[in-house]
């Protein structure tokens, strides 16, 4: 069974302070003092300290896909922290952005300038993982899978829940429902869906509008149309032949597949650790656990890579403690989502929790 990413671990959240003075004459602390006051003076002040190779506002990106990093997006209560940020973002139809965390606040609200709006599904804490927002007669809904236990779950937007789905047991697959563990839903127009197994048996299975199971594809292994936790899906509904893009995790590459399981395409290079593909327009963000967020075009062909992590020891490093982040640069980028204005939202998967945008600044 393929794991998903280390076991959060616990940080600290405070920020470093400053320590005693070591002793010293008085002198040298009145000279040291004075000093430090000027120092303070002839230097801009900013909201918290910088680290040294930080930016007051960081730009990423180049041309028409040149962002400028949020500082400090998504203000929760005071004394309220995000918990493990170990799920996915989904923004609805009026602009509002869904995130999940591992705490009893597994589903949160934000309004688009990062004001705290609301939060549900106590229930479901520690593993709803993958979301996907669809349409049905002018209402949205919520499509979810909880990776603990093994289901998929539709709800409204305030957290009601419509069913619950447990797992493939009419597939064959499966000796009982501990085996699977769904991380991501798609849903097509008719109301058809496909559910990725990416913590179970990599298998992607299909089920109809009224929850019947009409198959599976991939299933373990290397070779083109097989997978190796298939992380994240996202359902291409546009054209004649509508197309399922799976973010094929641990193979390092993204598959293109018919919505019947034929395979169209392997998609290879420029990723490492793929986790989650989502669109707009007719280009392509993927999510890379391994420390980047990568934008492609039409063809999947690389434009740009955002926030790329230069210490391999920090990518995919959910234990990252919050003074060593900086804007600019991720950490496990584990899901990513635009909104209408091309903005993006990025989830990293840390213990502190961190979610970030970024303003689309170019034209």
């Amino acid at each position: 069974m393929n794991a998903p990413e280390n076991e959060p671990q616990k940080v600290a959240r405070n920020r470093p302070v400053l320590g005693e003075l070591s002793p010293t004459t008085s002198r040298q602390v009145g000279i040291g003092v004075a000093t430090l006051i000027l120092g303070v003076l002839a230097i801009p002040c900013f909201a918290d300290v910088q680290q040294e190779d930080a930016t007051p506002t960081a730009t990423l990106g180049t041309g028409e896909h040149t962002y400028r990093w949020v500082e400090d997006w998504g203000r929760l209560p005071e004394g309220a922290g995000l918990g493990n940020t170990h799920g996915c973002i989904v923004v609805d139809g009026r602009g509002r952005i869904y995130v999940n965390t591992d705490t009893e606040r597994a589903v949160l609200r934000f309004a688009a300038d990062g004001s705290f709006l609301d939060a549900w599904g106590k229930e479901w804490a520690g593993g709803l993982h993958g979301m996907w927002l669809h349409e049905e007669d002018g209402q949205e809904f919520l499509y979810m899978t909880h990776i603990g236990r093994h289901e998929v779950v539709k709800a409204d937007l305030d957290g009601n829940v419509l069913w619950t789905l447990g797992y493939p047991e009419a597939s064959g697959l499966y000796e009982n429902a501990n085996e699977y563990r769904p991380t991501s839903v798609a849903v097509a127009p008719d109301g058809s869906f496909f559910v990725a197994d990416g913590y179970g048996k990599s298998w992607i299975h299909r089920y109809d509008a009224e929850r019947r199971w009409l198959g599976a594809f991939g299933g373990p292994g290397t070779e083109p149309g097989q997978l190796k936790t298939p992380h994240g899906i996202h359902l291409d509904a546009r054209g004649a032949k509508p197309r399922l893009i799976v973010a094929d995790r641990e193979n390092h590459r993204l598959q293109l597949f018919e919505l019947d399981g034929t395979l169209i395409r392997v998609v290879t290079g420029d990723l490492r650790r793929p986790c989650h593909v989502n669109r707009h327009g007719d280009d392509w963000v993927v999510a890379d656990l391994a420390g980047r967020v990568t934008i492609l075009d039409a063809d999947f062909e690389l434009v740009t890579h955002l926030g790329d992590q230069p210490d391999p020891a920090k990518r995919a490093n959910n234990g990252v403690p919050v003074e060593d982040w900086r804007d600019g640069v991720f950490f496990a980028p584990h899901c990513a989502a635009w909104d209408a204005h091309g903005d993006l939202y990025v989830m990293d998967w840390l213990a502190a929790g961190r979610v970030s945008k970024l303003v689309r600044t170019g034209k």
